[in-house]
């Protein structure tokens, strides 16, 4: 078990130390769970008023909380408590499953790939036909890499995820449980004859940028033509729906069940909230922020947040449901 010493994690924090104490930190919990030994933070006025049942034995604190020491027990002004959590979180966190074998004698591996140094792929993997894995790449068991694929240094993969062919991904990369990267995009047009569908065929592929994060069970469709993409740094939440053409900038955010039709551009910065929908052919511009539960239906300016259903100029929609509550009272 990992252990600091309040003034060891001090230093890690870069905050400043209210008191002291002899006892050793050796984990992490909320204010109100914490048990003796770990230390728990306070980012908001409105927790600390669970401070003095807590049984943490140091809290982490925002310089604009007003706390005052219960029990001798130390504290620890920072600007953001919930950043420096975070820094603690990295410290305290334990090694990921260990590699019994670089190359685990059961995965298969086409003798046209190339494996870069230090790379680990586990048991009942597949890797195909010319594809690339850089350095330090990490195929946890059951991970299916297909034909011209090419995987950056230090991209981690884990189980149940399969990417198809011909799909670029960079370096730094986190691929949850489940992923499915480059699958046909959902495509079909009536049949001559009228009497059914047509499948579209999806001949492109899907490039995913440096350190993006892709959580479980998510989905990217690959193009009809030309790439589906994926910027640097976008981080994508489970259950996720990336449609096929999608083209999203740097460091955009989609949380769970959110979903982009096909033909979807995200400029930089895009936040899009939970259960989320964007129309197909619909552009939202930098910097941009969809509400939870919204359904954007034409083009969003950079810069603004849009809720609703159709979604709408925040101020304008809440407007809009004052004016209908108002309304239905009458």
């Amino acid at each position: 078990m990992k252990s600091f010493s309040i003034q060891e994690i001090n230093a890690i924090i870069e905050g400043t130390l209210i008191g002291d104490t002899s006892n050793r930190i050796n984990g992490l919990g909320e204010i109100k769970e914490a048990s003796e030994g770990q230390i728990t933070f306070i980012g908001s006025s409105k927790y600390a008023k669970f401070w003095s049942d807590s049984k943490a034995t140091a809290v982490i604190v925002n310089e604009s909380v007003n706390l005052e020491s219960i029990d001798s027990r130390p504290i620890i002004k920072v600007k953001n408590a919930d950043l420096a959590m975070a820094k603690l979180l990295e410290v305290f966190s334990p090694a990921g499953p260990e590699f019994e074998f670089d190359i685990h004698p059961s995965a298969v591996v086409h003798q046209s790939a190339k494996i870069g140094e230090g790379a680990k792929i586990g048991a009942n993997c597949y890797v195909g036909k010319n594809v690339i894995l850089g350095k330090g790449v990490l195929l946890y068991p059951n991970v299916s890499v297909f034909d011209d694929t090419t995987i950056g240094d230090n991209t981690t993969v884990w189980s149940g995820t399969v990417i198809r062919e011909r799909t670029q991904i960079g370096s730094h990369c986190i691929f949850h449980n489940n992923v499915s990267i480059g699958a046909d995009g959902f495509g079909y047009r009536p049949s001559d004859d009228g009497r059914g569908l047509v499948k579209v065929p999806h001949i492109g592929n899907v490039k995913i940028g440096h350190y993006v994060e892709v959580g479980a069970n998510s989905c990217i469709d690959r193009a009809k033509f030309s790439s589906t993409i994926v910027g640097d740094g976008c981080k994508i939440d489970n259950l996720v729906q990336i449609g096929h053409n999608c083209v999203m900038g740097r460091f955009c955010i989609m949380a769970g069940s959110s979903g982009l039709a096909g033909s979807v551009t995200l400029g930089d910065g895009v936040i899009i909230g939970g259960s989320a929908s964007i129309k197909d052919h619909t552009t939202i511009h930098s910097g941009a922020v969809v509400a939870a539960g919204s359904g954007v239906m034409k083009d969003v300016p950079a810069g603004m947040t849009v809720l609703g259903y159709p979604a709408a100029e925040s101020k304008e929609k809440l407007k809009q449901w004052v004016a209908l509550r108002k309304l239905a009272r009458s």
